[in-house]
């Protein structure tokens, strides 16, 4: 669980979650993700971000207001 305050879920918030989840991805797949870039011709670091933003829903929030 990531547990944020309200108040706080600006740009740099966001940007430090999505780090996070792009660190977690990589480690977690990074050469799976790897290779199935070179072998279709994409961007390691566009496939990489897509799958770091799609993580991101994966995560459980809690709130505190």
């Amino acid at each position: 669980m990531i547990y944020l305050n309200y108040s706080n879920l600006n740009e740099e918030t966001q940007k430090q979650l999505l780090k996070n989840s792009k660190k977690e991805i990589q480690e977690r797949f990074g050469d799976d993700i790897r290779n199935y870039a070179d072998k279709n011709h994409i961007d390691f670091e566009t496939m990489l971000e897509e799958e770091a933003q799609r993580n991101l829903y994966s995560y459980d929030f809690v709130f505190s207001i």
